[in-house]
């Protein structure tokens, strides 16, 4: 059992946001072919007429088309292969990217090594790489918790493909609800030069507002598909090119999705690019008010983050795990080490009127079966942060999912293998019902109850 000082604890003043956030999200960018050209033969940046737009700007993030590293790696593949020079780095860190799209088709251009050293030379640049292993991603916005949650949906080398719905999915965007104050879909979907989204991205959107996000922000299409409110939320089906080469209709136009958090509520707006003929770098083109006039009608108010007792708790990723941030007065909090967290609830288990408790699962090693997999812990909140008091390597089978019910019930959806026969290719296939007994967990075998824990697990 890890101790509190293995988890812990640094007891910090907590102050809340002040002013206004800004937050901007481009579509596509290639730094290959016809923009690499004119980067060479002007010695100019892409974005050399975008520090007005983006000075200041609290988050920055655009979706990256293609791998930083040697083009010599795509000589014999029968199809496209983006590879611009790791030195290009040094313009996407001097526009202002805090953070770039590699959740695409073509990140994985050089191979899974290509998009390893693509992720390794962003992070070296203090610009950080959004993927769907890594999300949510939580970035710290002057006290607010913003999540981004980066998925592809295009096949590609070396792309990692999500279905939607999918538990694993659900699983990033719940474990984004619980600790973000405002949740992002960045997505890379749909149908290349459709100029309107299809019947399937508006389901999926659907889908993902249903499951928390406060906005999707699509890319891939190289055109605009126009924004629309679903359930209240913005959709910004395909922002189109931000520096690209393209010459077909439609694909020398772009918006940039801007977000504008004032007083706890997300306002957004499109601003418009054109990218001028026999040029491949965009200008900003005013405001798009066909776009402004629907996104107008959908505020986002924020979302208050998971609340444990007495305290309000949110994340912030770094580059080894999720830290936890505490509050319950202005100048009165904690935050632990980084965790490998998969999900964070709090735990209504029958409480005796004790410091309150919250469960996690955590993706960590276990010399039970040798693998790297969901563990279930439970921590005691106290003054001073989180103690471990429990902890187990995947209760009667491995695990794949918890969740806690209102009456204090863990529901878990467990793998189909056992700890006998581990096989972490099996698919979740059981749902079991524990109830805490103060030290630990036992199984509880009704039929009405196990029913009511599937129902949390349905895709």
């Amino acid at each position: 059992m890890p101790s509190a000082r293995s988890l812990l604890i640094i007891l910090v003043p907590l102050a809340a946001a002040a002013g206004e956030i800004r937050l901007l999200f481009t579509g596509d960018i290639l730094l290959d072919r016809g923009v690499r050209t004119e980067i060479e033969r002007t010695g100019r940046s892409p974005w050399d007429q975008w520090d007005a737009v983006f000075r200041g700007a609290d988050f920055i993030a655009g979706n990256l088309e293609g791998a930083l590293g040697d083009a010599r790696a795509c000589e014999g593949l029968r199809r496209l292969c983006f590879a611009a020079p790791t030195a290009y780095v040094d313009l996407l860190r001097r526009a202002g990217f805090h953070a770039l799209g590699l959740a695409n088709n073509h990140a994985g251009d050089l191979g899974t090594a290509g998009l390893d050293e693509t992720q390794r030379v962003l992070r070296q640049a203090g610009i950080v790489p959004l993927t769907f292993e890594t999300s949510p991603h939580l970035a710290n916005l002057r006290g607010l918790s913003v999540a981004v949650v980066a998925l592809n949906q295009i096949p590609g080398r070396a792309a990692t493909l999500v279905r939607i719905p999918s538990l694993e999915l659900r699983q990033k965007l719940r474990l984004a609800r619980r600790l973000a104050h405002l949740v992002v879909v960045f997505v890379h979907w749909g149908e290349e030069y459709a100029m309107a989204p299809s019947a399937a991205q508006r389901r999926t959107a659907q889908w993902l507002i249903e499951q928390g996000a406060d906005v999707v922000i699509g890319h891939h299409p190289h055109v605009v598909q126009r924004p629309e409110c679903v359930h209240g939320k913005p959709v910004f089906y395909s922002l189109g090119n931000h520096v690209f080469d393209q010459r077909a209709p439609g694909t020398k136009d772009g918006l940039v999705a801007e977000c504008r958090i004032v007083e706890g509520v997300a306002r957004f707006r499109a601003l418009a690019t054109r990218t001028p003929p026999r040029s491949t770098f965009p200008r900003l083109a005013g405001e798009d008010a066909a776009a402004n006039a629907v996104l107008a009608g959908c505020p986002v108010r924020l979302s208050e983050t998971l609340r444990v007792g007495e305290w309000q708790l949110r994340g912030v990723s770094n580059a080894r795990g999720i830290v936890l941030i505490a509050r319950a007065a202005p100048n009165h909090g904690w935050q632990t080490r980084p965790l490998p967290l998969l999900a964070v609830e709090a735990a209504s288990f029958a409480q005796d009127g004790s410091d309150p408790l919250v469960l996690t699962l955590e993706k960590r090693y276990s010399t039970l079966d040798g693998e790297w997999a969901p563990r279930p812990y439970v921590y005691r909140i106290s003054e001073r942060g989180p103690v471990a008091v429990w902890r187990g390597s995947g209760l009667a089978w491995p695990l794949a999912d918890v969740a806690v019910r209102e009456d204090g019930t863990l529901c878990a959806l467990h793998r189909k293998d056992s700890f006998l026969t581990p096989d972490p290719a099996a698919p979740p296939s059981r749902v079991a019902a524990y109830r805490w007994n103060g030290f630990g967990f036992r199984g509880v075998e009704d039929a009405a109850l196990e029913q009511s824990c599937k129902v949390l697990f349905q895709p």
